[in-house]
């Protein structure tokens, strides 16, 4: 009759075994549907990856380079002066990315290059290249935000910026 020895441990799995699925399988399965369903989640109700599309946002973002916009940003707080935003034209499938320089109740206008808010030249040090756009003013209603791209360099007819009703923005981009 065989006697077994209390010291004997049970024999280990195989390397390849522990590596794909770990010492404790069930654990590991939990752990697989807790990430599948925080990431379905996050994609569906917190973040939305876009792609950049267009060369308005340059230097600051390239085309074809993906980002996220986080749909919860504005919850406790509306949107600032300087944000890059997504605003949504139709559907969720179709938006620009735009940054926001103008303010609800504020004027906008474009004069030598500058960009001028209330009649006061607005810092902008995320310009890189030089504008000579003429245009304006253009006055934001109570829940509209003057949103415009980085590349000023383009002719103003070719950009596209102006105002966005708040309800159209979605979220404020990352990265």
């Amino acid at each position: 009759m065989p006697v077994s020895n209390p010291m004997e441990q049970p024999p280990k799995p195989h390397w390849f075994r522990v590596m794909i699925i770990g010492r404790r399988p069930r654990r590991t399965m939990v752990r697989i549907v807790v990430l599948v369903a925080v990431c379905i989640i996050l994609r569906q109700f917190v973040l939305l990856p876009i792609q950049v599309d267009g060369i308005s946002m340059l230097p600051t973002y390239h085309t074809g380079q993906i980002n996220c916009v986080n749909r919860l940003a504005y919850l406790r707080h509306e949107p600032q002066r300087g944000d890059v935003v997504s605003v949504r034209l139709a559907g969720d499938s179709v938006m620009y990315m735009k940054r926001i320089i103008g303010l609800p109740g504020e004027s906008v206008a474009f004069h030598s290059g500058k960009t001028y808010i209330n009649g006061e030249p607005l810092d902008e040090p995320y310009l890189k290249n030089p504008c000579d756009w003429e245009a304006g003013p253009f006055e934001c209603a109570t829940n509209e935000y003057y949103v415009v791209g980085d590349n000023r360099s383009m002719p103003i007819g070719l950009h596209t910026q102006g105002r966005a009703e708040r309800d159209r923005i979605v979220g404020k981009v990352l990265l």
